[in-house]
């Protein structure tokens, strides 16, 4: 599968897992939950940063668990980043625990072409008397967590305040735990209320991307209603996107471009999400009219987040300029994604810059 196209399908995973955090991938037996006391960490190998041996106390703790292999954990680590930045002077220590990693020799390559957008503490599992990692079965196993990114927050007591999907994590609540005034008995019965909605959830999301493969658009958009009743507070971003997908396939495409652009504003600085949009109003073939104006917005604003830097978005602004009749300018764009472009997709991307010198489009890649 080509780097463009993994790219894409993580930042729509990463949609759904976000919104999902309480549910979708946490067991409702779980054994460890938020109001109880921290295991022990054991870690392997340090690749990065200050080992830690124990939690200390008026410290508070995220405990992040990614793979390298793992496309959302990509997603959400320069957001991380940024909460460790940000509270690291008043007592949060941030650590991403490698976990159920493939090839653990990817880790530390990985780790430093990552550079500033991930400076926080990184450690390998301990597979040294467990197969699986003794993290991976001691905090994730324990708590019912079933997919990554997963994060869990340790308060200055050592006990567990909150635990779901890392870019789910507000500030407000970190800040209310290195403050001491957070209430982990009312979060540990709202954490139990939550897994019980998220398997209604599932059933109703289920139920909904059944009714879109099947392009039964009144009963998607009665599952979409259902699942606004359900979904937590603050994450409407993939019930955005399902609306969007229903409004186009309905043809109501004045109000899917009203959606999209919302979904844009939303999450300006989402370079990941703009790209995937922007892409999609360019090429997909299900689409039988195109807001070229709005998918070149969202393309610049993912370019602007990465800095100009990011192959596939530079793939993608240049290929929405080019199908409103830049060519000079898609040339220039796809001149610079092949400079930058690495591994498998050279050659596409090479092609595709050849057929815009000869006034051609090339099939989407």
């Amino acid at each position: 599968m080509k780097m463009k196209h993994i790219m894409r399908k993580q930042a729509a995973a990463f949609l759904v897992a976000a919104a999902m955090t309480s549910g979708s991938g946490t067991s409702a037996t779980a054994a460890l939950k938020v109001g109880d006391k921290a295991p022990k960490l054991q870690t392997g190998k340090w690749v990065q940063g200050e080992p830690v041996k124990d939690f200390e106390k008026g410290k508070a703790y995220v405990v992040e668990f990614w793979a390298t292999w793992c496309g959302p954990c990509r997603v959400s680590i320069p957001h991380l980043n940024e909460t460790y930045t940000k509270f690291k002077d008043k007592g949060l220590v941030v650590i991403g625990q490698d976990c159920w990693e493939r090839d653990e020799s990817l880790v530390t390559p990985f780790v430093e072409k990552m550079g500033g957008k991930m400076t926080y503490r990184v450690a390998l599992d301990d597979k040294s008397t467990e197969e699986k990692g003794a993290m991976a079965v001691t905090w994730m196993e324990a708590a019912g967590q079933n997919g990554i990114p997963s994060a869990f927050l340790i308060d200055t007591k050592g006990e567990i305040a909150w635990i779901g999907h890392p870019m789910s994590l507000k500030e407000s609540i970190i800040e209310e735990v290195l403050a001491g005034n957070f209430d982990t008995k009312k979060a540990a019965v709202q954490y139990e209320e939550e897994k019980k909605n998220s398997a209604k959830l599932n059933q109703v999301w289920a139920g909904l991307n059944a009714a879109i493969q099947k392009k039964n658009w009144d009963a998607a958009t009665e599952k979409l209603e259902e699942a606004e009743k359900l979904f937590p507070a603050g994450q409407h971003q993939p019930l955005d996107m399902m609306r969007f997908n229903i409004l186009a396939g309905k043809g109501d495409y004045s109000a899917a471009y009203k959606v999209a652009e919302k979904i844009s504003d939303d999450n300006k600085d989402s370079a990941d999400l703009q790209n995937e949009l922007a892409w999609k109003i360019a090429t997909d073939p299900a689409l039988k009219e195109r807001d070229l104006k709005l998918a070149e917005k969202m393309a610049r604003r993912a370019n602007e987040a990465t800095k100009g830097d990011n192959a596939a978005i530079l793939d993608t602004l240049a290929r929405v300029v080019y199908l409103q009749g830049n060519k000079e300018e898609a040339i220039a764009l796809q001149e610079k994604a092949v400079a930058k472009v690495e591994g498998n997709d050279k050659d596409t991307f090479t092609r595709t810059l050849e057929s815009y010198r000869k006034g051609e489009l090339s099939k989407s890649n």
